[in-house]
């Protein structure tokens, strides 16, 4: 049955509409809301619009309530009084948006993970499951949260599942159990073992390299940086592509080209490719702009010193000491990704360059280190190294040897190294004197928090660089007086005597700087 009732238009006059018998109540209601804020001197918006979904769920078609907005002209003249606005309605507005607003601004939940770890002899069950907690702190560091770990022995790896067809049905149904989005295995996998393994659990499947490469995409920030994480990712993905076979495949036309085609992996595989050598060509010029850098820093030679070590060991800690540069401290794994340099001046006067790089993890995987060459490289020109340890953590001589692995696959172990064992002030009065005894008597201890053992460190720094720098005799000409400007900005000189065809000077200067200074030297000092 059908009603005819009367609704007022923006006009105020009476316009008769027809409803459903059912509607009569909701209908008035709605009518009555329009009609007090048409009549009111400015619109509330939220009534009217509740007013106008009561009428459309009785089943008008075309409600009888007419456009809720007003024009601007009466929207203007309804809020004037007297030349002075209403804030009200301003404020209803903004509130209005504020919750708008606030109904849009989310993000995803941390992803929920498994880690699964494997040795294969009883005897290094204790360091898998030191490996198996640094996998802990790499998904924390990824976003993951971590809601189950599992250790299996086994005699060898398995070639379908690497854990074995049982261990994978297990791992299945903690998969529906405990509903975890992905499992993160703590060794390499082959390509064949990860599909194998998402096929049978289910659930996205990722190992330590993946791992890895994802958290360094987070946190690369220079190009640089982003180019050697795009070249490792696709390093990776290139021989774990899938297909569907013909499914996929792409005909060409024109005699020769019948049949299934190029496939749609085969395009993926090629675009991948292309990309790579792209990325290859793109790095190749950055390593000739920092070739181009470091010939500029040779002009006028410096030192360069290098910080290695552990993730999270402390360097960047180490490196605020020694340079207040202020740069980001952080209990993160891999806090620092880019190469960071700092001009430093040390008390004999000798400037150095120190620079932060990256920091190693066990099993790190050779494909990382090839991509970050470019990285690395400032570490591969360094003069000297200064290894960071971590001397609070209990498996610091494991760490250290990851370390030393490193630098020997980079091929810089021949350049001198001082150990910097750090954070010396989480230590307990027992295991403090472990370090000074034996064969760690001469390496240096430190505090990079409490700024304990920095001037030690400090002079040790010079001793290790004193070949670098010699002590010669000059003579230059009073047309060259610049020179002797550079001389006390580079050096220390020791005398200084105006005769009457130039100065004559006793300077130390690093090498490398009196090679340029040939037709000036007169004789070499003491040293």
């Amino acid at each position: 049955m059908e009603d005819r009732q009367q609704c007022p238009d923006l006009t105020g006059n009476a316009r008769t509409v027809k409803v459903p018998a059912c509607a009569g109540t909701v209908t008035e209601q709605a009518a009555s809301v329009w009609k007090e804020a048409s009549n009111a001197p400015r619109v509330f918006l939220t009534e009217a619009a509740n007013a106008r979904t009561a009428a459309v769920s009785a089943g008008l078609t075309k409600p009888a309530i007419p456009r809720l907005l007003p024009t601007r002209r009466n929207q203007n003249k309804n809020r004037q009084d007297n030349g002075n606005l209403h804030p009200v309605t301003l404020s209803k507005r903004n509130d209005s948006i504020s919750t708008r607003k606030q109904s849009v601004l989310t993000h995803s939940p941390a992803e929920r993970a498994g880690l699964v770890g494997c040795y294969f002899n009883r005897r290094y069950r204790t360091t898998a499951e030191e490996s198996l907690d640094e996998l802990h702190a790499l998904a924390e560091a990824a976003g993951a949260e971590v809601v189950h770990q599992a250790l299996q022995e086994r005699i060898a790896p398995d070639p379908a599942f690497f854990i074995g067809k049982g261990k994978a049905e297990e791992l299945r149904h903690l998969v529906e159990t405990a509903q975890l989005d992905l499992l993160v295995f703590d060794d390499e996998l082959t390509p064949g073992q990860q599909r194998n393994l998402e096929n049978k659990t289910g659930s996205k499947i990722l190992d330590r390299t993946q791992l890895i490469l994802d958290i360094f995409a987070r946190r690369a920030r220079t190009r640089e940086g982003k180019l050697e994480v795009e070249l490792a990712q696709l390093n990776y993905l290139l021989p774990r592509l899938t297909g569907k076979g013909t499914m996929l495949s792409r005909l060409g036309g024109g005699i020769g080209t019948r049949g299934p085609g190029e496939t749609k992996l085969e395009m993926d595989r090629r675009r991948i490719r292309n990309r790579i050598a792209l990325l290859r060509r793109e790095l190749q010029g950055v390593q000739m702009h920092r070739k181009l850098q470091r010939a500029r820093r040779q002009g006028v030679p410096l030192p360069v010193v290098a910080l290695v070590g552990y993730t999270n060991a402390g360097k960047s800690t180490l490196f605020n000491a020694l340079t207040n540069a202020g740069t980001v401290e952080s209990s993160r794994l891999f806090a620092t990704l880019d190469p960071l340099l700092r001009r430093v001046s040390l008390p004999n006067r000798l400037e150095i360059v120190l620079s932060d790089t990256v920091g190693f993890v066990r099993k790190l995987p050779h494909e990382i280190v090839a991509a970050f060459r470019a990285t690395l490289e400032e570490v591969r020109e360094a003069n000297l190294l200064l290894h960071v340890i971590d001397v609070s953590n209990p498996i610091w001589r494991e760490q250290e040897e990851a370390v030393r692995d490193v630098l020997v696959e980079l091929g810089v172990s021949k350049i001198p190294c001082l150990e910097v064992y750090n954070k010396v002030d989480l230590l307990s009065d027992g295991d403090t004197p472990q370090l000074t005894t034996g064969s760690y008597k001469k390496r240096i201890m430190v505090s990079a928090r409490e700024s304990f053992g920095i001037d030690a460190l400090i002079e040790r720094i010079m001793e290790a660089l004193e070949s670098f720098s010699v002590q010669v005799e000059l003579k230059i000409p009073y047309q060259k007086a610049g020179i002797i400007s550079r001389l006390h900005s580079q050096g220390r000189v020791h005398s200084e005597t105006y005769e009457t065809d130039g100065v004559k000077l006793e300077v130390e200067l690093p090498r490398s700087a009196v090679r340029t200074l040939r037709q000036y030297l007169t004789g070499f000092g003491p040293r």
